[in-house]
Order: C-alpha cells, then structure tokens, then sequence
C-alpha cells in the first residue's frame, strides 16, 4: 500500500496517515533491508529532516524534545523506520562543518538526508584540493535514501584531540555494499559504504564531537547526548508497541486451550504492572531531563556537568528500558510470539539492537558512573 501524501494535509493529519501505512508496509522494509526511496520522501514531508535545520535556511528549528517525541511515534509503527528518521539529527552535528559548506548543503535543500559511518576511522592522505579518502565501513545505517554519506577518517600525521573526523561525499561518490542481514532493526539499510580514492575537500570534512559553528539553541545542546537520545527513543517507541499489543490481547482474546484469557492471569496482570511502571519511570526520565536542559539552554546558561552526564545517562536507561520490557511482552504474549514475523518477536529483537549500540551499550553505564565521579573517561563522553 504506497499511498501519495496531500501536501495540503495538516502536517499531524499526514503523520496519522502515514504511520497506518508505515504499520501496513513494515515486512515489506523488511524483505528489503531498508526503508525505500518513496517512504523517505514521505519522512521529509513531516519534517523528520528538516527539524532541527534553521528557519533561515527554509527548517523548522525544532526542539530535542520534538523530535524524539516525532521519532517516538514512527517507531511505534516500525522502529527501522524511526530509526532511519531518526538522522534528522545529522544537521546538529554537521553544523561543525565550516559555515559556507553547512549554508551549501542545508540552503540548497533543507530536506537532506545525511547518512554516516563513523567507525572504524579509515586511514586519509592529505593530497592537493583536501583527502584521498579510502576504505570501507559498515553499519551505515539509513544510506539507501541519502544524498550525501559520511564516513570516519583518520588523517596521517593529524591530531583531534582523540575524535575522529568525518569526511562528507556526495552518495554517488560511493559504493553500497548490501551486507545487512540483521535480526533486528532489519530494515534500516545499515550497508557497508566503500571508497575508492575519493578526493574530499577539507571544507567538506569536520571533527566528530566539535563546537558547532552556529548559535541557535539546538546547536548549544550537546550533539553527542542527543545523537544517542534520538536512537535510544526508537526502543521506547517499540516498547510502548509491544505492550499495546499486550493491553489488546488480554482484554479481547480468549486462549485457545480453554485456560482463562491471559487477562485474567495473576502473574500477567503483575507483569504487566511492572513493565508499564518500568516503561514510564523510564520516559519521563527521559523527557524530564531533556527538558530541563533545554530551558537552561534557552535562558543562555552553560549545562552544569551533572545535567550533561544526564543528558547521556537518561539515553543509555532508555535503550535499556526498551529492551527489557519488550522482551517481558513477548514472555507475556506466550508461545504465539515466537511465530516468525510476530509484532511482539519484532518488538523484542529490534529493541535489542537498539540497546547493542556503541553509544548505548552496557560500556556507557560505566562512562555515566565515572562521568559523575569525575574519574577519567573516554574522549567525547559525555
């Protein structure tokens, strides 16, 4: 079902619309290994790549909190989906580019889709006109509806402080290689990018991790924290999924060996209050800190560094969240979910690949702890 959007539609009338095809279509992405050309377009038409470009350059210069909250609900329909929407983010972090080449790429078309692999970082030589750039990364996640693709570089006698440098190409400058085959979020087109000796100006390239070039609010809140919130909200958004299905099988479906209808079962009406409370406790957590970081942002304040560990930790509890009560629904839905294709056995795997990320994974329980701790850490946390 590949409906055509009316641009006339107020623009949360064509997100309802759209999630009911996003719900319809998802073992199609699935089949395809991502998330195709015609859907993305349908993400540029309700501002998942537009959010947080400024209004001057044609964006809607959202909010952290508004746009998780937008990613949250795609992924309620299909977390690849949301987390492919979710590298609307990408024009926080590309403010770090020069400021001519951010006017270039957002001025021209504030609807660019960004795509980027960052490890490992590939060796780069500096040549006349900037990089040689070559190698081949994997997990770019989303490449298959970019315009332009972002691959980590380590320049030959270079220093950043310990932080890799991007270079920026043109998709076309670049090979795809179809390598995802993923148990979970197996529709985000998380391919292998290959360069063959491309030349990239420096101007075109730009540490992972630096001060932005801009100061708008959005560009003040820091990029890391909220690069790893906009992930960590997709496992929220699958886990709120799963336990919707939940609340619906166990008021409406009676069991097929004539037991009482799950329902009506002491140890599910527990589990089901424990994972509702650990799914919320979670999300407010989430949002809460966010927010408040947000208002000190825009009373012009500097983040204290507690708020700023926070802004990293509330990401890691998120995935966390998600992971866990997604696999509490599929231990509730009983022998029904480990059907293959099951919502409730999707749920639960893409909200563990969720939670597997390096900006999520159990290391950044440790980095939180230290962080608070003022003991030493890995650069660019938090």
């Amino acid at each position: 079902m590949n409906k055509i959007i009316d641009p006339e539609l107020p623009r949360e009338a064509t997100l309802t619309n759209l999630l009911a095809e996003i719900r319809a279509r998802r073992d199609e992405f699935e089949k395809l290994t991502y998330v195709p050309l015609d859907m993305v377009g349908k993400l540029k038409t309700i501002g998942a790549y537009r959010a947080f470009v400024p209004k001057e350059l044609g964006g809607d210069a959202s909010s952290p909190a508004e746009f998780c909250r937008l990613i949250e609900r795609l992924s309620e329909a299909d977390a690849s989906t949301g987390w492919v929407a979710s590298f609307g983010v990408s024009a926080v972090y590309l403010a770090a580019l020069p400021p001519a080449t951010f006017k270039a790429i957002y001025g021209e078309d504030p609807d660019t889709v960004f795509a980027g692999a960052l490890f490992p970082p590939q060796t780069a030589r500096e040549v006349e006109g900037g990089f040689e750039v070559q190698g081949r990364w994997p997990y770019c996640s989303g490449c298959m509806g970019a315009s332009l693709i972002g691959a980590g570089i380590r320049v030959e006698g270079g220093s950043s402080s310990g932080l890799p440098r991007m270079a920026v190409m043109p998709r076309e400058k670049v090979q795809i290689k179809h390598s995802w085959d993923a148990l979970g979020l197996s529709a985000t087109g998380s391919h292998d990018v290959v360069a063959d000796c491309v030349i990239v100006p420096e101007e075109w390239t730009f540490i992972r991790g630096a001060p932005p070039h801009r100061d708008e609010p959005v560009f003040r809140y820091p990029s890391m924290a909220l690069a790893a919130q906009v992930l960590a909200v997709v496992g929220l958004g699958t886990a709120r999924e799963a336990l919707n299905w939940v609340h619906r099988e166990a008021r409406d479906k009676p069991a097929i060996t004539g037991a009482p209808p799950i329902g009506a079962r002491p140890y599910i009406q527990a589990e089901l209050g424990r994972a509702e409370a650990r799914l919320r406790s979670a999300r407010s957590f989430f949002y809460d800190t966010i927010e408040e970081a947000w208002e000190v942002i825009l009373a012009g304040r500097d983040l204290e560094r507690d708020l700023h560990v926070r802004l990293r930790l509330v990401a890691t509890e998120a995935a966390a969240a998600g992971s866990e009560v997604t696999r509490m629904a599929f231990v509730m839905a009983g022998s029904e979910a480990i059907r293959r294709g099951h919502l409730i056995s999707r749920c639960m795997l893409d909200a563990a690949a969720v939670a597997q990320h390096a900006f999520l994974g159990q290391g950044t329980w440790t980095s939180a702890g230290a962080a608070l701790l003022g003991q030493p850490n890995f650069p660019g946390y938090p």
